[in-house]
């Protein structure tokens, strides 16, 4: 095993606490105006800003600095196609059969069903794919570790670097995502975790309009 050799922290940059409290406050607010969207514009997106978004995402921590993660663009529309008539089969099975009652009544005031056009009008669908374990060039495996709570992280600042480029996206998570390994040709050591739709909203797009909860009803200090 190669082992890392450690050097100075050059790039950190301490403020004063005057700053911390603007720069935390600033960032809070830009944050905060992130919405889920559901209807996407077909309007396109430049490459390099989903190329820069996704490196973003790469700078994510991973245990043992595994990197247990792989992000597959999808901008074919063709490919778009086929990911959405099989979403849709899930969706289908999930609402009609699959989904608990509770699950179901928890849905109901976003309105949402098993129809899922934004899969094929958004011009991009990056999913994402967790690592079991990787495989060296010699054919031998390695573990990762922690390769879920990895993904998820990364996930999240991918989210953050898409709204800060001036996109807007939704999570989708169809159960079971199987079908995406075989759209997209992924191996078996890579499980789905998450397919993120990118792009412009529509102009007259609509969200829901809900309240995030409080801050004394999130955390709690001691």
């Amino acid at each position: 095993m190669t082992k890392y050799n450690f050097i100075p922290l050059k790039d950190f940059k301490e403020y004063s606490p005057d700053e911390m409290i603007e720069r935390s406050k600033s960032f809070y607010n830009q944050t905060k105006k992130r919405r889920t969207v559901r209807d996407f514009s077909d309007k396109p997106v430049s490459k390099e800003v989903i190329e820069n978004c996704i490196r973003t995402a790469g700078t994510a921590p991973s245990g043992a600095n595994l990197q247990p993660w792989h992000f597959v663009v999808v901008s074919e529309p063709e490919i778009k196609r086929q990911i959405r008539i099989a979403a849709e089969e899930e969706e289908k099975e999930f609402y009609t059969k699959r989904a608990p009652k509770e699950w179901l009544e928890a849905l109901a005031p976003l309105g949402t069903d098993e129809q899922k056009p934004f899969l094929e009008k958004a011009p991009h669908l990056i999913a994402i794919f967790s690592k079991s374990y990787d495989l060296l060039p010699d054919g031998r495996k390695v573990k990762q570790y922690y390769s879920q709570e990895s993904v998820g992280i990364a996930t999240g600042i991918l989210i953050t670097a898409v709204h800060n480029a001036g996109l807007v996206s939704l999570t989708h998570t169809p159960s079971p995502m199987n079908f995406l390994n075989e759209i997209l040709g992924r191996p078996n050591n890579e499980r789905p975790f998450l397919l993120l739709v990118v792009g412009f909203p529509e102009i007259d797009a609509k969200v829901p309009d809900i309240k995030k909860k409080k801050l004394s009803e999130i955390v709690t200090f001691k």
